[in-house]
């Protein structure tokens, strides 16, 4: 049986920390933070996959909105939502720190990713280890407008996992990002997947949650 999960608020932030917590049966007394992708929000069939897992194996999670979505329930990011997100996935991790004793950890999926990568760039010993699940690179079609200039900057573990068909960023791509920057990084690859990592519709790719979840206790130990 999978471990249950309840509705998650923290009003005394600002902005406040919404969302879902996942309480191990047995657990570590690690922490994983988790944030959506542009367009989406924390009800996102891969956040609650990757929750479960997680929580089985014992670490607690807490998927959260991030602020742009608490004030609007439909749409992308608007250009001036990014610092006030970046604040937001701070006081998910400060929110964190309340329910466990042990290591922090932070990711998020596309937009909500590259934001917990920026924020870990700025605050660098914020966590433990960054999770990036489909870091958006570079527009689709755009391979010249990279996403990197944080990059060298960011001191944190971080492990990506990339599908081979995603079309923000190609495994060759990706490896070539991850040289610049100076912390321990890995790569996991996710064959045939795109940005959604196969968790588009009714077609769901039930064994990427296990593979991430293996990847993330074999890098971070």
């Amino acid at each position: 049986m999978l471990p249950s999960f309840e509705i998650f608020v923290d009003a005394s932030l600002n902005p406040q920390v919404r969302g879902f917590v996942h309480r191990p049966t047995e657990a570590s007394g690690d922490g994983l933070a988790l944030a959506h992708g542009a367009g989406s929000n924390c009800r996102a069939p891969l956040l609650v996959a990757l929750a479960q897992v997680f929580a089985a194996a014992g670490v607690t999670v807490v998927r959260c909105d991030l602020p742009y979505r608490q004030s609007r329930p439909y749409g992308p990011p608007g250009p001036g939502d990014a610092a006030r997100d970046r604040q937001g996935l701070k006081n998910a991790v400060t929110a964190l720190r309340k329910l466990v004793p042990g290591r922090v950890f932070l990711g998020g999926h596309s937009y909500g990713g590259r934001q917990s990568s920026m924020l870990c760039a700025e605050e660098v010993r914020l966590v433990d280890g960054v999770l990036l699940l489909s870091y958006p690179l570079h527009p689709p079609r755009r391979p010249d407008q990279l996403r990197t200039q944080h990059l060298p900057k960011l001191q944190t573990p971080a492990l990506f996992v990339q599908g081979t068909r995603d079309p923000f960023g190609s495994p060759e791509e990706m490896e070539s990002a991850m040289s610049l920057i100076p912390a321990k990084t890995r790569l996991v690859l996710i064959g045939g997947a795109g940005h959604d990592l196969g968790f588009k519709g009714r077609a769901r790719r039930d064994e990427a949650p296990a593979l991430v979840l293996a990847e993330f206790q074999r890098f971070f130990g």
